[in-house]
């Protein structure tokens, strides 16, 4: 990259009241998207899927992230693991539905099979037809190529470089921001899953989720009760940013029925909900008594799918008697995050604006959003630059 692009970085890494925002290029740039795709998507833990999407042993799911062939693969001891979605063999794709497949991977090509920890298991005809076996294939040495993963409150992360630290370690400040959170969670199944096909960058809809100072504009309905001055900004500068509001109304069904309250919680959460973007692509709420997270799946530089899936305290089977409550629930978060698809949108579209300088924040309202750029900033700075 040419100087004038990491002069324009520099900007960007400023303080908020001095700073612009990232270029136009980080958001239509062929070759910026790739570059931001290994050093941001691939050298961090990113989400990628659910633990819930797999749920009995030999379920597994594969995923398309950024063009990077994935596969989700629950075992026979109910572990979650992540694989390269490629036979060993001739590149193959191995699975390209979702489905149980009991014990064996098996490559559709030339019919290689791989156990669920990942292991070659077979080579037909490899040695001639006939011959299962060559002194020249070594299956210890075949397996798949396994990927950094960890599943936290349901969310499969992988770090594709492995140069991440733990993710114990990458996540412990939100980690103890929610301690009183860390409790089970559980998928509320069919109703509580949705997704959106958007025209924008990845990192539109970071920032967007990022403030709370679009809500009297976009989210009239939110802003009635939650209003911009109810809420106030989250910070934690290299890990995530958001806004939680001091207002937040429990959803209710027609006889005044709520969902329960998950355990322990304090006084703070009977009122209080926060919203953040753990970065680099997932967006997280957490409320008393449901939770949700959005997985950004970038599909290109100007097209993201945003997969939302809503959590509960208890398991969907066990409270028919909220099913009703749960499908009102999912309208309304649909409506709710769907009215930020325009924003994104339009803010795409205007970054085919050549004179476009990255824009000006307000320090008072912009901040956790320039967290998140000065955080994209400083790592493809640093990438460029050998630091």
């Amino acid at each position: 990259m040419d100087i004038e692009v990491n002069n324009e970085l520099s900007f960007v890494m400023q303080s908020v009241e001095q700073a612009r925002g990232l270029p136009n290029q980080h958001y239509t740039n062929q070759e910026v998207y790739e570059e931001e795709r290994e050093v941001l998507l691939f050298g961090n833990w990113a989400g990628i899927g659910l633990g819930s999407d797999i749920p009995n042993p030999g379920d597994v799911a594969p995923v398309d992230f950024a063009g990077f062939p994935l596969l989700i693969v629950r075992d026979h001891n109910q572990k979650v693991k992540v694989f390269q979605n490629t036979c060993r063999h001739r590149g193959m794709i191995l699975v390209e539905e979702k489905c149980n497949l009991r014990g064996t991977i098996r490559c559709p090509y030339h019919s290689w099979s791989y156990n669920l920890d990942g292991t070659l298991r077979a080579t037909p005809h490899v040695g001639g037809p006939g011959m299962n076996v060559d002194k020249h294939i070594v299956r210890d040495e075949l397996g798949l190529i396994p990927i950094n993963s960890y599943v936290w409150r349901d969310i499969v992360f992988v770090n594709i470089s492995g140069n991440a630290p733990p993710f114990e370690e990458y996540s412990s400040k939100l980690m103890h921001r929610w301690r009183e959170h860390e409790q089970p969670i559980y998928h509320g199944g069919a109703v509580s899953s949705f997704s959106f096909d958007v025209g924008c960058n990845w990192k539109l809809a970071v920032e967007n989720y990022c403030e709370s100072y679009h809500l009297p504009w976009i989210h009239p309905g939110l802003n009635s009760y939650s209003r911009l001055e109810d809420h106030y900004h989250i910070e934690e500068p290299g890990y995530f940013s958001g806004q939680g509001t001091l207002v937040y109304r429990q959803i209710e069904g027609e006889q005044g029925e709520k969902f329960p309250d998950f355990r322990g919680l304090s006084k703070f959460w009977n009122t209080g909900a926060e919203y953040v973007s753990l970065y680099p692509n997932v967006l997280l709420a957490a409320q008393r008594d449901h939770c949700y997270a959005v997985i950004l799946l970038p599909q290109g530089s100007d097209r993201t799918i945003e997969r939302v899936e809503i959590f509960y305290g208890f398991e969907a089977n066990t409270r028919p008697d909220l099913a009703d409550l749960m499908a009102k629930n999912k309208v309304q978060w649909h409506e709710v995050l769907e009215e930020d698809l325009f924003v994104v949108e339009g803010m795409q579209k205007g970054r085919s604006g050549l004179y476009f300088d990255g824009g000006k924040f307000s320090p008072r309202m912009d901040s956790p959003t320039h967290v998140f750029h000065k955080w994209v900033a400083d790592k493809i700075y640093a990438n460029r630059n050998g630091i």
